[in-house]
C-alpha cells in the first residue's frame, strides 16, 4: 500500500473573507475543521485556490498559524511567489506559524531560465528544515520546472519531498515517479487527472473538488490501490460534473469553489478581485451540481458528503 507523507487526499482550502472582505480566521478554522472530518488528509493554505495572491503577508502568516493550531491534519503553507528573496523571507516566518510543510510555485511572470527556477527553489529549500512540495502549473506561471530537473532537484535537497503536478502532462509525472527518490510523492494537481496519475506512480491529489468531495476522491484512491479500478473508474465517471463546474473561462478558480462552500452551508464569503463577486446563478448551478452529485451513484460514493448541510 502507498504511504504518502501528507496523505493522499490534500484539499488546496478556499480563504474566507467576511462580507465586508477583511480575512475571517473564525471561518477558515470552521472550514478547516469541517474538511477535516469529512475526507481530507491534509490541507493547503494561500495557495491558488485559496486567493494567495490578494493575500498580504501578514494575513497569509496569521492565516497559517490559526488554521495549524486548531487542525490535526498537516498543514502545508504556499510561500513561493515570483521573487526568491521574498519567498525565502516569507517561507522562514511561516515555519515558525506550526505548519508541517511547504507547497512552492514555480517563479511566474518573470519567466525565468532553468537554472534561474532551480536557483530558486534552492534557496528555498536553504531557508528551513520543513519538506516542500514543489507546484508546477505552467498555465499560470509561463514556465515547466521540466521533469529531469524536478529528478535532480528531489535528488539534491532531501527537504524537497514531493510535485503537485498540473501540467497535464501524465507521461511527465510517470518519469518524475519513476526516476525520484524513493518517498517522493507525486500528487495530481487537475483533479480530473487523479486517477491517470495514480496509475503511473502517483499517491494522490491536491484537490478544489475535495471541498465537496473528499470522501469520494479518498474512495477512489482506496480502490485503484486495492486493485477495484472498474470501482474506481465508477467514482471518477461520477465526479465528471464536479471536474467541469470547478472552473471555467467566465468563472476560474477558486470562484465556483467559494459558491459550493455556501452550497454546503459553509460561511466563505466572496473572492477578492481581480475575481468579481459570483452570480447568482453560479450559486444556483452550484447547488444543482451538490444536488445531482448526492443523487447519483450513492452506492458508489459512499462516504462522500454530496448533501447540502450547514455548519455550526
Amino acid at each position: 500500500m502507498v504511504s504518502a507523507r501528507f496523505g493522499s487526499v490534500v484539499t488546496a482550502m478556499v480563504t474566507p473573507f467576511d462580507e465586508g472582505g477583511a480575512l475571517a480566521l473564525d471561518r477558515a478554522v470552521e472550514l478547516a475543521r469541517h474538511l477535516e472530518s469529512h475526507g481530507s488528509d491534509a490541507l493547503v493554505l494561500a495557495g491558488t485556490t485559496g486567493e494567495g495572491p490578494v493575500l498580504s503577508d501578514q494575513e497569509k502568516l496569521d492565516l497559517f498559524e490559526a488554521v495549524a493550531s486548531q487542525v490535526s491534519i498537516p498543514v502545508l503553507a504556499a510561500t513561493g511567489s515570483n521573487d526568491t528573496a521574498h519567498s525565502v523571507g516569507l517561507t522562514r516566518r511561516a515555519a515558525a506559524t506550526g505548519v508541517a510543510g511547504l507547497l512552492v510555485v514555480t517563479p511566474y511572470y518573470n519567466r525565468p531560465s532553468p537554472a534561474g527556477i532551480a536557483a530558486h527553489f534552492r534557496a528555498i529549500a536553504q531557508a528551513s528544515d520543513l519538506p516542500i512540495v514543489l507546484y508546477d502549473i505552467p498555465v499560470r506561471t509561463g514556465r515547466r520546472i521540466g521533469t529531469d530537473q524536478i529528478v535532480t532537484l528531489a535528488r539534491e535537497a532531501t527537504t524537497i519531498v514531493g510535485l503537485k503536478d498540473a501540467t497535464g502532462d501524465v507521461a511527465g509525472a510517470a518519469r518524475v515517479a519513476a526516476a525520484c527518490p524513493e518517498g517522493f510523492d507525486v500528487y495530481s494537481g487537475d483533479d480530473a487527472l487523479t486517477l491517470p496519475i495514480l496509475s503511473v506512480g502517483g499517491v494522490g491529489v491536491i484537490s478544489v473538488a475535495a471541498h465537496w468531495a473528499g470522501a469520494a476522491f479518498g474512495r477512489m484512491i482506496r480502490a485503484f490501490r486495492e486493485g477495484a479500478v472498474d470501482e474506481a473508474r465508477a467514482v471518477n465517471a461520477a465526479l465528471d460534473e464536479s471536474y467541469r463546474f470547478q472552473s471555467t473561462a467566465d468563472h476560474p478558480n477558486p470562484v465556483p469553489a467559494k459558491a459550493m462552500c455556501r452550497a454546503l452551508g459553509l460561511a466563505v464569503g466572496q473572492c477578492r478581485l481581480p475575481h468579481p463577486p459570483a452570480p447568482v446563478a453560479l450559486d444556483e448551478e452550484a447547488a444543482m451540481v451538490l444536488d445531482r452529485l448526492s443523487a447519483v451513484r450513492p452506492e458508489i460514493l459512499g462516504a462522500s458528503h454530496g448533501a447540502r448541510q450547514s455548519v455550526a
